[in-house]
């Protein structure tokens, strides 16, 4: 486990301290298989917050959010759902990581997080065999049809994982380049509500079958 620096607000630190803080952060997820992003409740999400985030989605690792100092804030029958939607509009890439109220000071469900972690962990290994895959796209392609550009209609033939940390699909058309990113989107979407890839980003590659 790694436990990095807090970032602060600028000009609560001299820059280059900040700087360093980032640089550190960024190497503790170049080190990690799942990363917690945590944010301070009483803050907010502020522009760091968000740098930390999109380096490790792009990273392929699994992610948590975690939400601190929650015993801080006046709550009411709505607190813990707006603040969740503020998020999930704030990191809408992050749709598949899950979020966690805490307080570090309180102890309130930090007894969640360890669970928590390994689940995201073995999401992150997960293989799923070629054949249960492709009655996973037939069905798919069955209820939502492929597109068609210019005329041409793409023809998705076969789909097979290729590694894992993250979980990463090459799907075999007649033309990549006719896989459009809502139907990308689509393919994806039907994975994650078939198999359990919460936590995890998952990659989808399209390649000319010849």
């Amino acid at each position: 486990m790694i436990d990095t620096a807090g970032i602060r607000k600028r000009g609560k630190v001299y820059e280059n301290t900040e700087k360093y803080a980032v640089m550190r952060a960024l190497r503790a997820i170049d080190r990690s298989d799942v990363v917690l992003v945590v944010l301070n409740a009483e803050e907010g999400i502020r522009e760091q917050d968000k740098k930390v985030a999109g380096y490790a989605h792009e990273a392929g690792r699994g992610i948590i959010i975690v939400v601190n100092k929650w015993d801080t804030l006046d709550k009411d029958n709505h607190t813990m759902s707006d603040f969740e939607n503020i998020v999930r509009a704030e990191f809408q890439y992050l749709d598949y990581a899950p979020i966690v109220f805490v307080s570090a000071l309180t102890k309130q469900r930090l007894k969640n997080l360890p669970q928590m972690i390994i689940q995201v962990a073995e999401n992150q290994t997960r293989r799923i065999q070629s054949s249960v895959l492709n009655d996973v796209l037939m069905d798919a392609i069955a209820v939502t049809p492929t597109p068609t550009v210019n005329g041409k209609r793409l023809r998705v033939y076969y789909m097979t994982q290729v590694a894992v940390k993250p979980p990463t699909f090459v799907v075999f058309v007649n033309d990549p380049d006719l896989l459009h990113f809502s139907y990308e989107r689509f393919l994806i979407n039907q994975l994650r509500r078939t198999f359990d890839f919460e936590g995890t980003p998952v990659h989808l590659i399209a390649r000319h079958r010849k």
